[in-house]
């Protein structure tokens, strides 16, 4: 071993720089949905809790997208480390049709049962009758949302992050001037709660997608992705990317579709539990997008040095990510727990419920530092690596043999309280440590997914 930590200056320069703007764009992308939750904690507890309903299918339509946008960037980032871009547009091209057809079905999923869909995840007919309003206009963001991440991996991919910042921004101020006005009748505008949040989310969602086409299409030039790439066919390159998709997209329904179904044990205990866990969650997920930035950066510097063939950078990257990761996951549960009062102080909900808040929060702190190891290693590092089997394998055993069978215990044959029950729910998050560090160790996770140019112009396997 020459060195356990990486030496190179310039490592460090890329890994921070992506890291912060990353962190940001994530915080800013999670807010255009998060700033309905606050807006609408202000306004009323059933109105809160309807979009805290809802969000949990557009959850299930983020796990599908992030499951094709995974899958493009593991790839993506090791021809870019070759340097290469024309299988960056053939990649981005085939990922946004997928993407489009995923979107589409959902949505038509969401017209066809909208009722149906939100019973799964609550008993309340006021609830139900507030989120049926919200999903009416939601559901036309699938689309959106799709499109946008997709074209954003790209730019990922290659380390270009600044981009996804600034878009978001614009799309997050965009929705809260829209849900000040529409929420609460601001201006002489009618008063509509809850739909004005879904009219603002709707309106920034379409401004955000417009925005990252027109600088794809008209400004970029690192790339040069044209519309054309949308109908590129590669069949040889098509094949590597079903390879690589079919184990993430398992192993992100299989941890996905559990979400919601912990949101439906909780919603089945009661509405305090319902409005509790949607404050606690909306300040866990704040704090989770440093998380997310950290696997992201990990993913796209692991995917680089793995297409430039250094095993030796490979290994002392990692070690170093690793390292890193701790040291953030302490940080920010310590960050949780203290803020907890501060930021609890900005919503109106019932006794009941802000003690139960306060109480989740303060087992979210625990959870934040087993997730902020756990994620950027599992899904950074040994995911971005190009060993997707492992993430399917490790979730498929966490989630469903050990998490939801403790849990659905735990709430409704032992019986106990709401916090005991979150802690159960998350769980994984602190135990999948384990086989991840021992799969980390043995470095087996780095794997070249990418084929050479060869002098006919075919493809050949690295």
């Amino acid at each position: 071993m020459k060195n356990f930590f990486t030496k190179d200056r310039e490592f460090y320069r890329t890994l921070f720089s992506m890291l912060a703007v990353t962190s940001l764009q994530n915080l800013v992308a999670y807010s255009v949905n998060m700033a309905d939750n606050l807006m609408l904690g202000n306004y009323a507890q059933t109105a809160l809790s309807g979009a805290a309903t809802v969000n949990q299918i557009f959850f299930i339509v983020q796990q599908v997208i992030m499951a094709l946008v995974s899958a493009m960037v593991v790839l993506a980032s090791q021809y870019w480390g070759q340097k290469r871009t024309e299988p960056i547009r053939s990649l981005t091209g085939l990922t946004l049709r997928l993407g489009l057809f995923a979107g589409l079905m959902m949505t038509l999923i969401c017209m066809a049962f909208p009722v149906q869909l939100l019973h799964i995840f609550t008993r309340s007919d006021e609830i139900v009758t507030q989120g049926t309003a919200y999903l009416s206009l939601i559901r036309w963001t699938f689309i959106l949302f799709a499109m946008s991440s997709i074209l954003t991996a790209m730019f990922r991919s290659v380390g270009n992050v600044r981009i996804a910042f600034y878009i978001s921004l614009g799309s997050l101020v965009l929705n809260v001037g829209i849900n000040y006005v529409l929420i609460f009748g601001r201006f002489g505008f009618p008063e509509l709660g809850i739909v004005g949040a879904g009219v603002g989310t709707l309106i920034a969602r379409a401004a955000e997608l417009a925005a990252i086409l027109f600088y794809a299409l008209r400004l970029d030039r690192q790339i040069g992705f044209k519309l054309k790439d949308i109908r590129s066919k590669d069949p040889i390159l098509a094949a590597d990317y079903r390879k690589v998709l079919g184990p993430l997209f398992a192993a992100q329904m299989i941890w996905g579709l559990s979400v919601p179904m912990q949101t439906a044990i909780l919603g089945h205990l009661s509405d305090d539990a319902i409005a509790a866990n949607s404050v606690a969650t909306t300040f866990y997920q704040y704090l989770k997008v440093f998380v997310q930035a950290m696997a992201t950066t990990s993913a796209v510097l692991i995917g680089n040095a793995i297409g430039r063939g250094d095993e030796e950078r490979i290994r002392s990257d990692g070690r170093t990510l690793s390292v890193i990761d701790v040291v953030i996951g302490l940080v920010l549960g310590l960050c949780l727990f203290l803020l907890r009062d501060p930021l609890l102080a900005h919503y109106q909900l019932e006794p009941e419920a802000m003690a139960l808040a306060r109480q989740l929060i303060a087992v979210m702190s625990i959870v934040m530092v087993g997730m902020a190891y756990q994620m950027p290693v599992g899904f950074g590092i040994i995911e971005g690596g190009g060993d997707v089997r492992f993430t399917m394998i490790n979730n498929m055993i966490s989630t469903w043999c050990i998490v939801m069978p403790l849990s659905f215990a735990a709430a409704f044959l032992w019986h106990w309280p709401v916090p005991a029950v979150v802690m159960a729910l998350q769980s994984d998050q602190l135990f999948k440590g384990i086989p991840i560090f021992l799969r980390f160790r043995s470095y087996k996770w780095a794997k070249h997914l990418t084929r050479k140019e060869t002098g006919d112009g075919s493809s050949s396997p690295s």
